[in-house]
């Protein structure tokens, strides 16, 4: 048990594996599952104000661009109904107000409490970060005054912006968002009974729920609070910080520097959150003395004079004045829910009812391919075809022609799914290319598209049947090659020139050795698989080559945020290594009984974990094989049916063993991401996008270099980044870091296209 820790330790649980908070589903310009309501801020995905105020403007702007809204407009404009209801005054909903004013429309901005209430209770003289430095919004609030780096600076001027524009709030706590018959109602639940029409609603609260509780003895005692409003007022005061975000790490350097003293409690061995800045002048205060750092380390009770700490699993007190609890709101979901807003990973009855629909589906789709359960029947539809016209039923019937061998192909049901395979691939890789936008991703999706096309579809089903009919493999190197690669026109194994050992088994599992495959399999997975690997990462062959990676960079491009993450996660990643050793000893029971003589133990052996045995009286559907259990259970059914509900890559991620066997490699690998640690903003959406589950902005704000082997170099977190952090790379065998020259993120085409307009 010792030796599996171990190696789990070694393969992938060395690095952490961050849940992802929970926050409603939110796309491209704001919107959501609910035509008409868009979501802004910081529930957007980018705690920064910039880009808060930016999805705010941008939402306005995508609103007016609605083909039917200005038709609603002009139906609705002798009414008390709105053209658009704001929910929240915080830097988005007030961009979002200055958008609306511009553009003449007919607006409210409500507000529960007071306008910029979440920057007004940061502490007093917080400096304050306007990443990125370059970036200017296209609209609504702007920050270019040298006075917004600091809060009070900050406050001041975008007061003057609203005030200049006439900008104003209406008090009013809405609860939820209710459908009306052509618009929505928001009703004020805070005792005025006031309610509003609009026909559009942006919602812009941010991530204000309450508090989050440490569920400890003590913590309802006048001396702990959520919000540090005036450093001074500790000074000389022993005061705890409980936290590991930026506001944590704000807050003790904010006292440390008033003259409090300050101890740090954080329930991990390492203080990966915070901006560089915040993280490097806590470390520089804690070596002064001036801040005692507990990690990893949580509190245990609270009381009058002193806290109670449990630090690397023993207890210790402390001498407390003061404690303040910054570990971060939960968002408003209850709103959320109530207002039928979708949140990522909540199971709703539609949840449970469509993806048991999903798993109906797939048992029948891929039972229905191998031939097991009945449904329809490819050859009569092909039949009909061929007898519309004479001369096409003429054409067909003649055993060399091409028609011949695309009639005898299509009556087959693997043609069909094939060709369905191939169109997803395509088509939701059209897409991908046209939402992504980089060369990396169109350069990919292209690749993928081709391989699945050519050798994975046209090879085996059309080309080599066509030239097993005119005489092709007849004689010479074409006979050569069809008893080596395709004995008794098994044509299917071709799928075997892009799916390696373990994975094409119907290649390698056979009754007798086909040694163009053993030969070839050995070539490929152990030789060319483990050479791309060491320098382009395992996602050279499972991001550009496989099928499963095809349809899951793909079709699977917009769920990869329903990825599970976490600790427990990244344990169910070693399924793929019982899957390995799975196909491993089934190989090796295979190749002993190639050597011994017929019928012997090792064979019959092989027989019942490659083959299985059959349900009685059910000949034909065999259970407690590998073929079975691997192949059709988790490679297609849970593999497809989940992509919706869980991400594309579950099976890629979990359970493929050919995965499992490049993780191993990968330990090995040059690929690294690169992060630059200094336009790190720790917001999070490098992890939130991985559909391997990796801890990305662990590695990135301490600028280490990514090095997890579970990275499928989807470019996703390098796509999606804000500022421009992250690079693919590698480091060569002398230590020296090269960047790939294939760029992947928008940001920094971005900053070279100016520094090119700059130069000429």
């Amino acid at each position: 048990m010792n030796l599996i820790k171990r190696y789990y330790h070694w393969l992938h649980g060395q690095w952490p594996a961050r849940l992802v908070e929970k926050l409603p589903v939110v796309g491209e310009q704001g919107k959501t599952n609910i035509p008409g309501i868009r979501i802004v801020g910081d529930l957007s995905g980018v705690p920064l104000l910039k880009f808060s105020s930016e999805t705010g403007s941008q939402a306005i702007h995508a609103i007016l661009a609605e083909p039917n809204f200005q038709q609603q407009r002009d139906q609705l404009s002798n009414t008390s109904t709105y053209d658009v209801a704001i929910i929240g005054g915080g830097v988005s909903g007030f961009s979002a107000a200055m958008e609306a004013h511009k553009a003449g429309l007919k607006y409210i901005l409500l507000e529960t409490s007071d306008s910029f209430s979440t920057i007004k209770n940061f502490p007093k003289a917080k400096p304050i970060f306007t990443y990125p430095t370059e970036m200017r919004p296209s609209g609504g609030i702007q920050y270019d005054d040298p006075k917004t780096h600091v809060k009070e600076g900050l406050i001041e001027s975008l007061i003057e912006q609203v005030s200049s524009l006439g900008i104003e709030t209406t008090h009013g706590h809405i609860e939820k968002i209710e459908k009306a018959k052509d618009s929505f109602l928001l009703r004020d639940t805070s005792g005025s009974q006031q309610s509003w029409h609009a026909l559009r609603v942006i919602v812009a609260i941010g991530r204000s729920g309450d508090f989050r509780k440490m569920n400890i003895p003590g913590e309802q005692l006048d001396k702990v609070s959520n919000r540090l409003h005036d450093p001074k007022a500790f000074t000389n005061k022993n005061v705890l910080v409980v936290g590991g975000g930026d506001s944590a790490a704000e807050a003790a350097i904010a006292l440390a520097e008033s003259g409090a003293s300050v101890s740090l409690s954080y329930r991990k061995a390492e203080l990966t959150r915070p901006k560089p800045e915040n993280t490097e002048k806590l470390h520089a205060l804690a070596a002064q003395g001036k801040v005692s750092l507990y990690l990893p380390s949580h509190p245990i009770s609270i009381d009058e004079t002193s806290v109670t700490i449990d630090h690397n699993g023993s207890e210790q007190s402390l001498p407390n004045d003061n404690v303040f609890a910054l570990i971060g709101r939960n968002p408003p979901l209850t709103f959320f829910r109530k207002s039928g807003l979708e949140i990522a990973g909540e199971r709703t009855t539609k949840w449970w009812i469509t993806i048991i629909l999903s798993l109906l589906f797939c048992t029948w789709l891929y039972h229905w391919k191998k031939g097991i359960l009945p449904g329809w029947d490819p050859a009569s539809l092909v039949n009909w075809i061929s007898g519309l016209n004479s001369s096409l039923q003429s054409a067909a019937s003649d055993t060399s022609s091409f028609l011949y061998t695309l009639k005898t192909s299509a009556s087959s049901r693997s043609f069909y799914y094939s060709l369905a395979y191939c169109l997803c691939v395509s088509i939701f890789g059209f897409r991908r290319i046209k939402r992504r936008n980089t060369p990396y991703v169109t350069r990919q999706t292209i690749t993928l598209a081709l391989i699945q096309w050519i050798p994975l579809f046209l090879l085996p089903e059309l080309i080599l049947p066509w030239m097993g009919r005119i005489g092709a493999f007849d004689s010479g190197l074409g006979l050569w090659f069809a008893n080596t690669f395709l004995p008794g026109e098994s044509y299917w194994r071709a799928y075997g020139f892009i799916l390696a050992w373990p994975l094409a088994v119907f290649n390698w599992f056979t009754d007798a050795p086909i040694w163009g495959w053993l030969i070839l399999g050995a070539i490929q997975t152990f030789i060319l698989i483990p050479i791309i690997v060491r320098r382009w990462g395992k996602g050279a062959y499972c991001g550009w080559i496989c099928s499963c990676g095809a349809l899951a960079e793909t079709m699977g491009d917009q769920q990869r945020h329903k990825m599970p993450h976490g600790p427990l996660a990244t344990k169910l990643n070693m399924i793929g290594q019982v899957f390995l050793l799975f196909a491993s000893v089934v190989m090796l029971l295979r190749i002993i009984g190639w050597i011994l003589p017929d019928g012997n133990f090792f064979a019959s052996g092989f027989k019942f974990l490659a083959d299985g045995a059959p349900l009685p009286g059910k000949d034909g559907l065999p259970l407690l094989s590998y073929n079975y259990f691997v192949d059709l259970i988790f490679a297609g059914i849970l593999g497809v049916a989940f992509y919706f509900h869980y991400s594309g890559r579950v099976w890629c991620r979990f359970a493929c063993p050919l995965a499992a066997l490049m993780h191993i490699y990968a330990r090995f690998s040059q690929f690294r991401i690169f992060a630059d640690k200094d336009k790190c903003i720790s917001c999070n959406v490098c992890t939130s996008v991985c559909h391997q589950g990796i801890d990305i902005m662990n590695f990135a704000n301490k600028g280490k270099a990514m090095e997890d082997p579970e990275c499928v170099r989807c470019s996703a977190c390098v796509q999606q980044c804000p500022t421009g952090v992250l690079s693919f790379g590698r480091i060569n065998e002398k230590g020296i870091p090269f960047l790939d020259s294939l760029p992947a993120s928008p940001v920094q085409i971005k900053e070279l296209d100016e520094k090119r307009k700059k130069n000429s």
